[in-house]
């Protein structure tokens, strides 16, 4: 008895261990990307980068197809890779059990509905240009993008940024 007891503790220790060192590496790999809330911010580095803004609506802590596009997709080094080359990543949060600041609320409400933002998660590739005399934004759309549907099991961040690619594309052919 004690030896099915002690083996037990032991498979339950190890598996114990085996989720906690995935979770840490979702963490790592999402950690390394930069993540902006601030439009202002997103739109500075576009200019000076000349990248497109993604900028993604969510609701992060409890839409489960955020939590899925997250986990199936941004958290992938080839998302990662690819994030980095081209384009400038903002993160637009609409959750129900984390408080927000009133400006960035005022923020993410404004871009919801500049663009007519009405599920989640929703992912727009745009360029932003601004007036001198307001601090308004002109937003300029290439394309919008959800949850990769009708991806392979494991693959779903490769069709993402297939579908990425094809907007990205648009840009090339103007």
């Amino acid at each position: 008895m004690r030896k099915i007891l002690s083996t037990s503790f032991l498979l339950l220790f190890c598996f114990v261990k085996l989720s906690y060192s995935q979770t840490q590496e979702s963490t790592t790999a999402t950690s390394s990307l930069e993540w902006h809330t601030s439009m202002e911010e997103a739109y500075q580095l576009s200019n000076k980068t000349h990248k497109p803004i993604f900028a993604l609506f969510t609701g992060s802590d409890w839409c489960i197809w955020c939590k899925r596009l997250e986990a199936n997709v941004f958290v992938k080094q080839e998302f990662i890779d690819w994030a980095k080359a081209h384009v400038i990543l903002l993160e637009l949060d609409f959750p129900r059990r984390k408080q927000l600041s009133p400006e960035l609320v005022q923020q993410n409400n404004g871009m919801q509905q500049a663009l007519k933002v009405n599920g989640f998660p929703t992912v727009w590739l745009l360029f932003a240009t601004k007036k001198d005399s307001t601090s308004n934004f002109n937003l300029n759309t290439i394309g919008s993008l959800g949850y990769p549907q009708g991806a392979e099991e494991g693959k779903e961040q490769l069709k993402f940024l297939e579908n990425a690619n094809n907007l990205l594309a648009r840009i090339k052919n103007n």
